[in-house]
């Protein structure tokens, strides 16, 4: 049987000429071959994205949260699309009668609620700058954000108002007006005022522009939305320009890409919304959403009740990050094994059965409706019992783990991949492909996609099997770094935008990110090696939560820190008579060796070669957090941060890894 493609080639590969390294053929998505979807008519901004939603569903569920009484969360209460819009007319005539008019930067900080939305699209309506200010890169960032931006009203989640309050003084010299989402205390309002500024409660800043009203800017596809800026794992923020465009252009590929895997979106599908709005990849999912007429229930903020908020919205769409996808298959297999012999031997041949059928090409709804709702039903429950797509995006998604959920879950999981600065989805794999699994698929609808060769690293585009660093055209592109039109050039050449990583094209035309730009090092004896691979690799050992992995030019192998999994690492320390708690545990000489000896293991297997091996690890009780500034919000590892924390524990380990073997 010839081998489904899904890409199809629009431009030969060049050979490397003036400095610039060879590059491989140019391709764009099968479901692309007539050319791209055509722009959207009457779809010229963010705004219409909404306002055309307003007039199609009005009294449409749009945004919802779940009441508090007595302390316990109750039932999801609604807004309709219609009650959102004049809630965002009021805001936007308060906004204008303030003085602040189109291309105003408007800051907006806090947790995902309904507020954020209607902040954000009374920015849409009158033409202001939506800057998310993100929490999670601490105070620093987020007056480092509020200055160069130069944000001049800014929208808060009332527990993050004494957040926002630390940049000042510095912040208040461009920062005039607060609005919280809900109340101010009378010791915030002396605070802010003392500077001069002014600050409202959401009830107070709603009659602000009762008595006026201004008309709405005529808005450009081309004219800025937002700037989101991104953490990036070394230096300042970087502020990406996002046009109407990028958003509109990406919204209609998405389109393209949902009919053509017969999957649509309607106005009864459901939402939860607990990934950060302050990220591109929650926004274009919530304006997917709201442009479908659909409903978004918000989470309340805390990890460990998303999946009790989950099964009271039972939402039909699920995006998550990998970490969060983990825990779920984490949890899952921890419950099968520990339940009864009868249970786990059902479950496994049932697993086995279906996922057979699967690889053969039959689709996950008839490959075993009978077991589906035997075993399967009771996990499908578990996320409220109606998802159909569960989307991951961020970092990547162990095989593993998206092979288990695609059999379990009873519905599609589809990795995607990309950046802010091309407005998310980039690539997404397809439903019912068994042979995408661990790859992120083909390129979306809507851009034009090729490898170039790094040739410093050994990647070639032109190889049999082409890999390079992954380059991007197209409308969804962003456009430039605010302020850093030296950054903007780095990364834009001659309109293909450089993402700094390294992916493979696979026979079946999807992509698979292979390793990062930048994550690569020598060893002393000349070996290059490249630490994401070797990473996703080692955090399949089940004793392993995570682990970062170091080397240098100096040294001629690999050491790591390792997260122990707590739950295993006690098992391992019980059948081997060793009593004492997690934190010593993982001081205990004997658990590093355990834990090396498991990673030389899945190192064997996977036909690592000898420098690849990890020769010592130091455990960390505590997972890598930002609390310390390991890690950027989507997960990714902040490897100078982290050598900087671990410098004493990788130098002890090189001590005690060079002493000569007596």
């Amino acid at each position: 049987m010839a081998q489904k493609k899904f890409i199809i080639e629009v431009e030969k590969a060049q050979e490397a000429s003036q400095g610039r390294p060879s590059r491989g053929p140019v391709y764009r998505s099968l479901f692309a071959k007539d050319g791209f979807p055509p722009p959207i008519q009457g779809l010229d901004c963010c705004w219409d994205v909404f306002r055309l939603s307003v007039e199609k569903y009005p009294t449409s569920p749009m945004l919802g949260q779940r009441e508090i009484v007595d302390g316990k969360a109750g039932k999801y209460t609604w807004l309709t699309y219609k009650e959102v819009y004049d809630l965002v007319i009021k805001i936007g005539n308060s906004i204008r009668s303030c003085g602040y008019g189109e291309g105003v930067k408007c800051g907006i900080y806090g947790a995902n609620c309904a507020e954020w939305i209607m902040s954000m699209e009374a920015c849409n309506a009158h033409g202001l700058y939506c800057v998310p200010l993100y929490d999670t890169l601490g105070a620093g960032a987020v007056e480092f954000i509020i200055c160069h931006a130069e944000v001049s009203i800014a929208f808060v989640e009332e527990k993050k108002i004494p957040e926002l309050l630390k940049t000042f003084p510095k912040a208040t010299e461009c920062l005039r007006t607060i609005v919280s989402f809900g109340k101010v205390t009378p010791e915030q309002k002396q605070e802010v005022e003392k500077f001069g500024l002014a600050i409202y409660s959401w009830d107070e800043f709603l009659q602000v522009g009762q008595n006026q009203s201004f008309d709405l800017p005529l808005k450009k596809r081309s004219d800025i939305c937002t700037i989101m800026y991104t953490s990036g794992t070394t230096g300042d923020p970087k502020g990406v320009l996002i046009s109407n465009e990028g958003i509109i252009t990406l919204l209609a590929g998405v389109k393209r890409l949902l009919e053509s895997v017969n999957e649509q979106l309607t106005e009864k599908d459901v939402y939860i919304s607990y990934l950060p709005l302050a990220h591109i990849f929650d926004r274009v999912i919530e304006e997917t959403f709201i442009w479908h007429g659909a409903s978004i229930g918000f989470w309340r903020g805390d990890v460990k009740l998303l999946i009790e908020d989950i099964g009271e919205l039972k939402p039909t769409i699920f995006c998550a990050v990998p970490r969060v996808l983990d825990r779920v298959y984490s949890g899952l297999t921890q419950k099968i094994s520990s339940g009864g012999f009868l249970k786990k031997t059902l479950f496994n041949f049932a697993y086995s059965y279906k996922l057979n059928n699967m690889k053969k090409g039959i689709t996950h709804g008839e490959a075993s409706p009978l077991l589906d709702k035997i075993v399967f039903d009771k996990i499908k429950q578990g996320l409220g019992g109606r998802v159909r797509l569960i989307l991951s995006g961020a970092a990547p998604l162990s095989a593993h783990v998206e092979g288990y959920l695609r059999v379990v879950t009873c519905a599609h999981v589809l990795q995607g991949y990309g950046l802010t600065e091309t407005c998310a989805g980039t690539f997404v794999s397809l439903p019912n492909e068994m042979d995408m699994l661990g790859t992120v698929g083909p390129p979306v609808p809507n851009v034009d996609v090729c490898l170039e060769s790094v040739p410093e690293m050994g990647y070639d585009a032109l190889a049999s099997t082409p890999r390079g660093e992954i380059c991007v055209k197209g409308k969804t592109l962003f456009s430039g770094y605010y302020k850093r039109e030296d950054l903007t050039k780095e990364v834009m050449i001659d309109g293909w935008f450089h993402t700094g990583d390294i992916g493979e094209w696979q026979p079946n035309g999807s992509m698979k990110i292979i390793d990062r730009k930048k994550n690569i090092f020598k060893l002393a004896q000349g070996e290059y090696v490249a630490v994401e691979n070797l990473e996703n690799i080692y955090s399949q050992v089940s004793c392993v939560e995570s682990i970062w992995i170091y080397g240098n030019s100096f040294e001629a192998f690999l050491v790591a820190v390792v997260n122990p999994s707590k739950q295993a690492l006690e098992h391992w320390a019980q059948e081997n008579g060793i009593s004492t708690d997690f934190d010593s545990l993982c001081e205990d000489p004997r658990a590093k060796r355990y834990i090396v000896e498991e990673l030389s293991k899945i190192a064997k297997e996977k036909k690592l070669k000898g420098f690849e091996f990890i020769k010592g690890v130091h455990l960390d009780p505590v997972p890598f957090d930002m609390e310390r500034d390991l890690i950027t919000p989507t997960y990714k590892k902040k490897r100078p941060q982290m050598l900087k924390y671990y410098q004493n524990a990788i130098d002890n380990l090189y001590k005690s890894g060079n002493k000569p073997r007596a």
